[in-house]
């Protein structure tokens, strides 16, 4: 049995060490009841004796990293049972000191900074021209002035500096390419930035190692080798933050420096005052400190289950502890805040072609392009319900769009100049429009000429803004953005969810700053979804990974990883946190409480050792159960819609996803209506009654279906009340609107366009934000199904 105990080290050492204790105890009760009494007292003494062992391992493991823990007094009461000849006392403390420990060890088995999925991502082999073609060597042999290829779906290997291109015009997406390699890159910065739309790199511009070539393959002279670039720059950053990252004092470490002086005080004087070394041990008995051993460990145990339930690993009772006490959010934008995918948001004519000809024409010709944007709009167009057609002569130029043949008609998609001419200025306005949304522009041409625009942008997710007010009110004081992007985009976004500050243009180094100084300050929680956060994620005190669609490497360097795609988890998360943290505290105060007390009965001489460790048990039950209760939501109340009305909010959810698109288009359907009597009045007039019609289908859904199962799951007087108003005002809106339609009708040439314009356009604006807050407040109280992401 001491061979046993003595390999406290082992991977499976708390189970062994647990199982020999209760499996001695037991043995020595049995041979106590048949009648053997000497075998069960040499039983008790071999598990007391091997529980020493690991206890002496432990305090001196402890003392080596300066921590002064609750083992201290373990070991002095498993020392005094054996001294006063106390062997079931010691073999109860022996079991109850290893099942504690194995609590320990699966309720705090902290996360090691694994960061062998960065790794795994960085760049291996690269592609080198020599002058005798071009050959494939590691990555590490690569050499500043080496001349290297990047080939279509390639890593960067290292930094570098795009040549001008030679022998071909490079890839042609979806129809194969041509041969040779072009003096422009279309990258994938992702990696690196975090940001999800590719960028363009023109010749004699630097490209970053660990970015990926979306395009054709191009050509660049390296300027660092592998050591030196920016991609083993991130995995230093992250090995860095992890090492120097402040030891983390658990809350029963703490709470044992006081009570450890106590005891030996009180064990002392007891001793002292009767000269009987057995009150003292009597004493140190009922003082073992298993509410601060077994309570908080269950406690946290529990609060794990419950955040496991929900969707989030939070890997230990440490790393949960800690989220307990942050009061500072950190977080990145793309893939947290924003879904991290662009999609279609607009599209803006330039002359006769209605939109959904436009969209048509672009998303059809993209059906056969690569581009990350080109899924994009090809996706926007079917969400749409636009009918699609296979092009024809397609063929892409890297950096530069499509082309190809459309139902006859000759399809451009990409840059403006690529695309075709357009109207004076109008490129500019489109870009300034597109700018000032955060968005991006693809130009659509037809036969030569512009026929309109598509504006695609990353979304904001829509429990987002709710989950700020929640992180809010579970106690986050101060919220910081830290994001690669473009001040210009993140500034707004900040704003929305009620950041306090934002830190844009942020590199991972730039992003580790930030998080260092405000840990300075406060405890801190940094959430992120990217490889570029992984150093991020491991220097803040804890780090939250939205693993669902993020990188491998994000979820490895952090503490928490919630595994649903749903940010709203993360303010749960921290409100689990803290409730395991009070009912932790609580139980540990009330053991402590009864162990004082019956200390003070022990060094009267009321109670022997046998009967105190016996006293000791009821104590521990006392504080497990009390533990138990961090299992519970106690006061919290998260409200859910499940079963069937889950299932409602997702069969809303997809008429949202249908009327979205139709809302959209009332400006451009005001405007027509406006404009003089013609063929595109009546269509838009006719277009108009049907969206009218299926819109009052829908929200009669919402009043008489939804809104009652909301009701019921958030409770109170009337919690739905300012959106039934707001479908008052909407069905308003819509009368009026059929009333000036029928006047218009009547009298084609008259001036009711105008006000039916104005009419349209306010109808515009509450459905707007009307839906926005339906899918911010009602459509993620369920629990199933996918979530809406805000316009």
């Amino acid at each position: 049995m001491n061979i046993a105990f003595a390999r406290p080290l082992s991977s499976r050492g708390p189970e062994v060490l647990f199982a020999l204790a209760a499996g001695g105890l037991a043995a020595g009760g049995i041979a106590q009841w048949t009648g053997q009494d000497d075998l069960a007292r040499l039983l008790w003494l071999l598990v007391t004796a091997g529980a020493c062992v690991p206890a002496a391992w432990w305090v001196l493991d402890g003392l080596l990293h300066r921590r002064f823990g609750s083992d201290v007094i373990a070991l002095l009461a498993l020392g005094g049972t054996l001294a006063v000849h106390a062997y079931l006392a010691g073999a109860v403390i022996g079991v109850m000191l290893t099942g504690g420990r194995l609590l320990e060890r699966r309720a705090d088995h902290r996360a090691r900074r694994d960061l062998s999925a960065l790794l795994s991502l960085a760049p291996r082999m690269a592609h080198r021209e020599t002058g005798d073609g071009i050959e494939t060597v590691d990555a590490g042999r690569v050499r500043p002035g080496d001349r290297l290829v990047v080939r279509p779906g390639e890593v960067v290997p290292v930094d570098g500096r795009i040549e001008p291109g030679e022998g071909g015009t490079g890839g042609t997406g979806g129809t194969g390419g041509t041969g040779g390699t072009g003096g422009t890159a279309v990258l994938d910065e992702s990696t690196l930035t975090g940001e999800p739309i590719p960028v363009e790199r023109g010749e004699g511009e630097d490209v970053r190692s660990g970015a990926v070539n979306v395009a054709g393959p191009f050509t660049f002279r390296a300027t660092a080798d592998a050591r030196s670039s920016t991609y083993a720059g991130i995995v230093r950053l992250a090995e860095e933050a992890a090492a120097e990252s402040a030891p983390f004092v658990r809350l029963a470490d703490r709470y044992a420096a006081v009570f450890l002086p106590l005891t030996l005080a009180v064990a002392g004087g007891a001793w002292i005052a009767s000269g009987d070394a057995v009150r003292a041990v009597a004493v140190l008995v009922v003082a073992t400190p298993c509410p601060l051993i077994l309570a908080a460990p269950v406690a946290f145990v529990s609060g794990l289950s419950r955040c496991a339930r929900r969707g989030v690993v939070v890997k230990g009772g440490g790393a949960l502890e800690r989220l307990a006490r942050a009061h500072v959010l950190l977080f990145d934008k793309t893939g947290t805040i924003t879904t991290g995918n662009p999609s279609l948001a607009e599209v803006v004519t330039a002359g006769d072609t209605p939109a959904d000809e436009v969209l048509r024409l672009a998303a059809s010709l993209d059906q056969v392009s690569p581009h990350v944007l080109a899924s994009a709009i090809v996706r926007g167009a079917r969400d749409r319900g636009v009918p699609l057609t296979v092009p024809t002569e397609a063929d892409e130029r890297p950096g530069k769009g499509a082309r190809g043949v459309v139902g006859g008609h000759r399809v451009a998609v990409g840059k403006a100049g690529w695309a075709g001419e357009g109207p004076d200025g109008w490129v500019d306005r489109i870009r300034n429009r597109a700018a000032a949304r955060g968005a991006i522009t693809v130009f659509v041409g037809v036969d030569g000429r512009l026929a309109g625009a598509l504006l695609l942008q990353d979304r904001i997710r829509a429990d987002a803004a709710r989950t700020f007010r929640l992180l809010r009110h579970a106690g986050i004081d101060h919220t910081v953005m830290v994001t690669g992007d473009r001040a210009a985009v993140a500034g707004p976004i900040a704003d929305l969810v009620g950041a306090d500050a934002v830190h844009a243009d942020q590199s991972p180094a730039d992003k580790v700053a930030v998080v260092r100084a405000e840990t300075a300050r406060a405890a801190t929680v940094m959430a992120g979804d990217g490889v570029n956060d992984a150093p991020a994620l491991a220097a803040a005190g804890v780090g939250v990974a939205l693993g669902a669609r993020g990188a491998t490497a994000s979820s490895q360097a952090a503490d928490v990883v919630i595994t649903v795609d749903r940010l709203e988890r993360l303010a749960e998360t921290l409100a689990i946190a803290r409730r395991t943290r009070s009912v932790a505290l609580q139980s540990v105060l009330v053991g402590m409480g009864l162990s004082l007390a019956a200390m003070t009965v022990a060094a009267l001489g009321f109670l022997t050792p046998t009967i105190g460790a016996v006293l000791q048990e009821g104590i521990d039950v006392a504080a497990i159960l009390g533990a138990l209760r961090a299992l519970g939501p106690g006061r919290e109340r998260w409200p859910r819609l499940r079963g069937d009305d889950a299932e409602l909010v997702r069969r809303l959810d997809e008429e949202h996803r249908a009327l979205w698109p139709r809302i959209e288009r009332l400006p451009a359907i005001a405007d027509t209506l406006a404009g003089p009597p013609s063929d595109r009045r009546r269509a838009a007039l006719g277009e108009l009654s049907g969206f009218l019609s299926d819109l009052a289908e829908h929200e009669r859904k919402d009043e008489q279906r939804l809104y009652p199962a909301v009701a019921r799951a958030l409770g109170g007087a009337d919690p739905t009340g300012t959106m039934s108003r707001a479908h008052a005002e909407i069905a308003d809106l819509t009368r009026r609107i059929g009333l000036l339609s029928a006047e218009l009708d009547h009298d084609p040439a008259g001036d009711g366009g105008r006000e039916l314009r104005r009419t349209v356009e306010q109808l515009h604006a509450i459905l707007r934000l009307h839906f926005v807050q339906e899918e911010e407040s009602y459509f993620v109280l369920a629990d199933e199904g996918p979530v809406r992401h805000s316009r």
